[in-house]
């Protein structure tokens, strides 16, 4: 089988390319290669490449950026998808989507099921949103993944951001106020793998919008406590943490409160789960050097003050 992989140079895409390989010839494209922003690059590519399957993990994931450069963000992440719907339709194979929780204002009281109303609060939402409905309008055989938080052991991202700042600073200020899954970019790929294997053997569920995010629920602060435990356990220097609220920390695009995606679904329909977020979060950290720090800035999320 060939997977056409697009954004094969981001941490998620860095992790499928590694994953992918179990199940088929994976084509991977960073974005010098099949730039989303491009529509007559990415029929090009497609009608080249004749993949069996199509995995998009290409994004504009700037979330403050995008306020200034929406259109941009727009072409990515709207209308992108749209293309790669469009020729996945004419080649009669399935397309991986993966879409965010910013696609939720963060105002329900409990957990998003995907039916639940979406109203995006930044640029970067929007064009999420407008992805999904641009895939969804051109139909046939797609996933559409909903995950959120997303870091792992490279990229820019809001873990390898803790490990830097935590060991520089002798105190830091994070977001208390914000809740959701963080969840790791091998957890995602592990249950792509289950997807597709789901797929190949006929045991498919139900195509279309699924939610897929680690199991349980932090703040970004408490997210932060358990990478400063790490630290603390292997006995390097750890900053305080001291919690904040949003207002105390704001930024060009608005963040919703509540993240927590209601999972149930995918579970049922095609039985993937992923594993809470504490035990992946500890893989992750193991598979990191002892001293591992960070030049990273913060990921999507950043929501560390940490002027």
């Amino acid at each position: 089988m060939r997977i056409l992989l697009t954004g094969s140079s981001g941490q998620l895409g860095l992790t499928l390319q590694q994953g992918l390989a179990a199940v088929g010839e994976v084509l991977a494209r960073p974005r010098a290669q099949l730039d989303l922003a491009d529509s007559a690059q990415i029929r090009r590519q497609v009608r080249e490449l004749r993949p069996d399957l199509i995995i998009n993990a290409g994004a504009y994931t700037a979330v403050d950026r995008a306020e200034s450069e929406a259109e941009l963000a727009w072409r990515i992440n709207a209308e992108g998808p749209g293309v790669l719907a469009e020729e996945a339709g004419a080649l009669g194979v399935p397309l991986i989507h993966f879409s965010t929780d910013y696609v939720f204002d963060g105002s329900k009281p409990g957990a998003y099921l995907e039916d639940d109303p979406t109203a995006p609060l930044n640029a970067y939402g929007r064009s999420k949103l407008a992805g999904e409905q641009a895939l969804s309008a051109v139909g046939g055989q797609h996933l559409i993944l909903r995950t959120s938080w997303v870091y792992s052991q490279h990229g820019s991202n809001f873990l390898l951001s803790m490990l830097r700042l935590l060991q520089e600073r002798d105190e830091l200020r994070v977001v208390a106020d914000q809740i959701g899954a963080p969840t790791w970019t091998w957890s995602i790929a592990k249950a792509c793998l289950q997807l597709i294997r789901a797929w190949q053997t006929g045991t498919a569920g139900p195509w279309g919008l699924y939610h897929m995010t680690a199991q349980g629920e932090t703040s970004w602060y408490g997210f932060a406590s358990a990478i400063a435990q790490h630290l603390k356990t292997q006995r390097l220097p750890c900053a305080r943490l001291i919690p904040i609220p949003s207002s105390d920390y704001p930024t060009p695009a608005r963040r919703p409160a509540n993240s927590r995606l209601d999972c149930s679904r995918l579970c049922q329909d095609w039985g993937v789960e992923l594993p809470p977020w504490q035990l992946a979060l500890q893989a992750c950290l193991d598979q990191l050097p002892p001293a591992r720090v960070s030049t990273a800035a913060p990921g999507i999320g950043d929501p560390c003050n940490n002027s």
